[in-house]
């Protein structure tokens, strides 16, 4: 039987979620309420299927250890099929990755294996609908069709491209064409035709006839994927596409690059997908996933609304208070709070762009940054210094390093720590504190079963995190 690898695409920074999505922490990596990210939860539909050979994840690579970690969180009771990964060191849009994904698996599994290829950031809870769908693409994919899944519209939505289908082919129907995101005017035109549906960015194909079709319709998009890999170190796994070749693939959807070209020969086919579907597109989408009061509004975390209908509100660490006020998003983070009019949730995306152009810290990361060996929160920071909450898993370690232009005094609050200071190598147990001179070589590692919490304070005349001489690293950064 043909090997099948499900291929996860997690990618995008979901700047209309902002200020929870951010290009450091993006949309599929938000919690939703029920404490899952879009991540794993597409992780655990891909591995429920039959007959799972493998699952490939394709991702950033200042995204890996993150989502290692996240896979990490994913306990079904079948457990989890063999996973890996194929790290970008920048994104190139669909195209690119999923024809590196193509020609990965053709090389280990062979030209008939059956590529189902997942975006990260979708949410669907009918896994037994999904299971259906997917099993009449897998049978499409192996008489030669390259398959997408349409979802079926339930309103004229203008944020979907749509997929006009033709004859009948075994459980779906040949595509007739694809649509670019209509007019609200065409999209009601769809809606009655009857035969549009949304276009879902799901495939299904064996990496043979991906690769026949990029081959036909998009050549130089190959050859330059193919010279990337051939430039690729493999012998250190997770393996990172060589930076260099790949700046020169171009950046473009499949969509652009194959589909579209390949419908005007019928070779592409839509399977109806019977289960619900949601991209989480907008946080009125988002919203939908918690449970309306009796005046219309949607809260998470702690608020306090007075005279206030049909409003979603998202806190963090602080109360919420709002009086007075109808149809509003009000979403609190540490560093950022976005309040915006219900009906101009797609319009998020604006204030990200804005905040570019300024270069603003918070289009990029959050106030918590993640790294491989834990987290850090910056508490509070001023003219020459900086206060830090470091929270090292157990096991973990910090790159041995050194900064030319700060100090550092560290005080474990929780666990224990195993710190080198200079030339020393000394246990730091809670309450315990130790000072780090600038232009001092040190490290700490937590040797302990549980967290490693310390705060660090910082003081000198620069403080960025760009001050940091590797001198050793067990990540590899």
């Amino acid at each position: 039987m043909n090997a099948f690898i499900p291929v996860i695409l997690s990618g995008g920074a979901g700047t209309r979620l902002w200020p929870v999505s951010r290009e450091a922490l993006p949309k599929p990596f938000i919690k939703l309420p029920d404490g899952e990210s879009l991540l794993n939860k597409t992780l655990l539909r891909a591995a429920a299927l039959p007959g799972v050979t493998e699952v490939l994840t394709v991702t950033n690579r200042d995204h890996y250890f993150l989502t290692r970690d996240e896979y990490e969180l994913c306990t079904p009771p079948q457990g989890l099929p063999p996973l890996s990964y194929l790290l970008e060191p920048f994104g190139r849009n669909t195209a690119p990755a999923i024809a590196a994904a193509a020609l990965l698996v053709a090389e280990r599994f062979g030209a008939d294996a059956v590529l189902l290829v997942l975006p990260a950031d979708h949410l669907i809870g009918d896994q037994a609908g999904f299971a259906t769908a997917v099993a009449s693409a897998r049978q499409l994919a192996t008489e030669g069709w390259l398959a997408t899944f349409g979802i079926q519209p339930t309103a004229p939505e203008t944020g979907f491209g749509y997929i006009e289908a033709g004859e009948k082919v075994g459980a779906g129907n040949t595509v007739a064409r694809f649509v670019e995101k209509p007019t609200r005017e065409k999209a009601a035109e769809y809606l009655a035709a009857g035969n549009f549906t949304w276009n879902s960015g799901m495939f299904c194909f064996t990496a043979g006839a991906l690769l026949d079709a990029l081959r036909s319709h998009a050549p130089t998009l190959l050859g330059a994927v193919e010279a990337t890999l051939a430039a690729t170190d493999f012998t250190n796994p997770p393996p990172v596409l060589a930076a260099e070749a790949f700046k020169q693939v171009p950046d473009i959807s499949i969509d652009y690059a194959v589909m579209e070209k390949a419908a005007m020969n019928a070779r592409v086919a839509v399977v109806p997908a019977a289960f619900d579907w949601s991209d989480i597109g907008s946080w009125n989408a988002l919203a939908e996933l918690t449970a309306a009061d009796g005046s219309g509004n949607r809260i998470v975390g702690e608020a306090v609304l007075v005279d206030a209908a049909n409003c979603y509100v998202q806190g963090g660490d602080r109360v919420v208070a709002a009086v007075g006020v109808d149809n509003l998003l009000i979403i609190d983070t540490a560093d950022a709070l976005l309040v915006a009019d219900r009906s101009r949730a797609q319009d998020v995306k604006a204030v990200v762009q804005q905040l570019k152009l300024t270069a603003h810290d918070s289009v990029r990361h959050h106030r918590t940054a993640h790294r491989p060996w834990g987290t850090y929160t910056v508490l509070e920071e001023g003219e020459r210094f900086k206060i830090k909450r470091i929270v090292v898993k157990p096991g973990a370690s910090l790159s041995l390093q050194m900064h030319h232009h700060r100090s550092e005094h560290w005080v474990v609050v929780s666990g224990m720590a195993k710190v080198v200071n200079g030339e020393r190598e000394i246990f730091i147990r809670t309450d315990q504190s130790t000072y780090i001179p600038a232009g001092t070589q040190h490290r700490l590692s937590n040797p302990g079963v549980i967290d490693c919490v310390m705060i660090e304070v910082q003081t000198g005349d620069y403080l960025g995190e760009d001050d940091i001489v590797r001198l050793e690293d067990k990540y590899g950064r």
